[in-house]
């Protein structure tokens, strides 16, 4: 056997390896929302000199760069003059902003009996203001509200709502 016949087969394999494979296409993937830690069946406080300000429960929490992502979240904001409670089938807290939101069989209750009812909310803890542009039933006591989105502010005691439909008692003196 000659050797140019040799370097010739060599060079014929090589170069239908070449042109047959392809080279690897690697897919590089960037992680800008990591999960830092996971909570199951948790409770968080929140304490300042004053006391307990914040109390956070829930089934399940992600714990993100800036918010908390929570299962079942039940969030009581004791920082005002009213103690609010808030509950959901799902939560998002986000700590910078300080804001809440909440989605699925969301109620809100206050410590002095107002309650009000709805499919999501957002509640800015800073200013103390619940939002929700669904449909939404507040009351109190025999006093009922029904909407299609509210904005309460709990600091001033203030409801601002749209398509409103009240039902209330007045006390006669």
């Amino acid at each position: 056997m000659n050797i140019n016949v040799f370097f010739v087969g060599i060079s014929l394999a090589l170069l239908m390896i070449f042109i047959g494979f392809k080279p690897l296409d690697i897919k590089q993937q960037e992680f800008v929302d990591i999960p830092l830690f996971q909570l199951e069946d948790f409770t968080l406080h929140e304490l300042n000199e004053k006391g307990l300000i914040t109390l956070m429960k829930g089934t399940k929490a992600t714990r993100y760069a800036n918010r908390y992502k929570v299962a079942n979240m039940n969030y009581t904001d004791n920082s005002k003059e009213f103690v609010a409670n808030m509950k959901s089938d799902d939560g998002v807290y986000k700590d910078k902003e300080e804001v809440i939101d909440l989605k699925g069989n969301v109620l809100y209750n206050r410590e002095d009996g107002l309650i009000f009812e709805s499919d999501e909310a957002s509640y800015n803890k800073k200013t103390s203001i619940a939002k929700t542009n669904k449909n939404y039933v507040i009351y109190r006591d025999a006093n009922r509200v029904v909407g299609t989105s509210l904005i309460y502010n709990n600091s001033l005691n203030r409801v601002k709502s749209k398509n409103v439909v009240a039902k209330y008692q007045i006390k006669e003196r």
